[in-house]
């Protein structure tokens, strides 16, 4: 039982992160108003932030691999709400990007490690839905956090919804001490040769192919608001709706993802990444019809997350001898993902190409992934008759 409270707290960090990483998507408007920016210049907090993550991932998790777990991952907490502290606190644009940045730097670490702590409180076929049950505190906010978020920074100022994240910050580190148990550093601690570990093809395809299923996802998901808006002609109810709609899709997504990925990680990828292909083209499609467009961006959040938990532990398994390193690295691949996703997306609609093109572009992505996924697939399926093959090979010449 005290392991399902570990794997809440853990979940409950999960939600503080994802918050602060999306609700300033939601309060740029506001933000930019009271501190006498434009919305671009605004826009750069969250671009500061995901450049933060890549950066801060593998930093943080190389230089403290010898810290024992449960302390590093509430004095990652402890990060994250001195972080939000100081946003609230800002009184200007420059320390408001400062406080983004330093809050960034714990989060890669947070879910890198904690996917890890994660998995060790389990038995070993239950890995993927304990990593799971952590990222579903980050698909949850999606559902509630950033829109409570959103409401705050309009009624009460933006200043007001970094206090409340802070006070999460508060609330992980003392569920973390209470909750977990006391996990000592892994053996090893060589920085050298985890960087290696990072330089092997598996765990380099691995990472690849985490990229290409955030990117698939990103591509459309960020410009969502405008094709509900032009191509759909929502109102805004119906576009809040869908939001909310698309975040309890990735909350089922999630779940799913991690059910199914403890059977068998690659049959997940190889059912949800041709699924997410076939939902996007129909949304392509479909775009100008509302009720449809509401089935399909359930079924589009639902594809979406189910890939997170197989593409988790994939890269944890590739890299077992460091996977503390490998698995806060592959966040800052999701992070990757998004911007490439965003970039692509925001090429399509520069080429006049149109709306339904960008989920066509999605689509395409999704199926860049099965490609890349089925040729691994098929050479892990060719080797391992040789290795079958190499023992018995030895003792017949023996």
């Amino acid at each position: 039982m005290k392991n399902q409270f570990g794997l809440l707290a853990l979940a409950v960090g999960a939600f503080g992160i994802g918050v602060t990483e999306f609700a300033p998507m939601g309060l740029l408007p506001v933000i930019a108003k009271d501190l006498r920016v434009s919305i671009p210049a605004a826009g750069l907090l969250i671009s500061a932030y995901a450049l933060g993550v890549m950066i801060g991932a593998p930093l943080m998790t190389l230089t403290t691999g010898r810290v024992p777990r449960r302390m590093l991952l509430i004095g990652l907490a402890g990060i994250f709400t001195a972080g939000n502290l100081l946003a609230a606190l800002s009184d200007s644009y420059a320390l408001l990007l400062v406080a983004r940045v330093l809050t960034s730097f714990n989060h890669g670490a947070f879910f890198g490690v904690g996917s890890v702590v994660a998995a060790g409180l389990v038995a070993r076929e239950r890995r993927a839905s304990a990593v799971a049950s952590m990222f579903m505190g980050l698909t949850i906010a999606n559902v509630a956090g950033v829109p409570l978020a959103t409401w705050a920074g309009e009624h009460l100022g933006w200043r007001a919804s970094f206090w409340g994240i802070a006070g999460l910050g508060v609330l992980t580190m003392a569920a973390l001490r209470m909750t977990l148990p006391a996990l000592p550093a892994p053996d090893g601690g060589n920085i050298l040769a985890e960087l290696r570990v990072l330089t092997r093809k598996q765990v380099l395809g691995a990472l690849a192919l985490t990229v290409i299923g955030s990117s698939a996802m990103f591509t459309v998901f960020t410009y969502i608001t405008p094709i509900l808006r032009d191509a759909t002609h929502a109102s805004l109810g119906f576009i809040t709706a869908m939001l909310v709609l698309y975040g309890l899709g990735l909350t089922a997504g999630n779940w799913l993802g991690g059910r199914f990925a403890d059977r068998s990680v690659d049959r997940t990828l190889l059912i949800t990444l041709p699924g997410l292909s076939a939902i996007l083209f129909a949304f392509a499609l479909l775009m100008p019809q509302a009720g449809p467009s509401a089935v399909l961006i359930l079924l589009w959040g639902v594809a979406s997350f189910a890939l997170v938990p197989p593409l988790q532990v994939r890269v944890m398994t590739a890299a077992a001898d460091a996977p503390n390193l490998a698995s806060a690295v592959n966040i800052g691949a999701f992070n990757l993902g998004n911007a490439s996703g965003a970039a692509l997306g925001g090429g399509v609609i520069a080429a006049g190409l149109g709306y339904p093109a960008v989920a066509l572009a999605g689509a395409a992505t999704s199926l860049m992934g099965l490609l890349a996924l089925w040729t691994t697939s098929r050479h892990k399926a060719a080797r391992q008759p040789d290795l079958q093959c190499a023992p018995r090979a030895a003792a017949d010449k023996g």
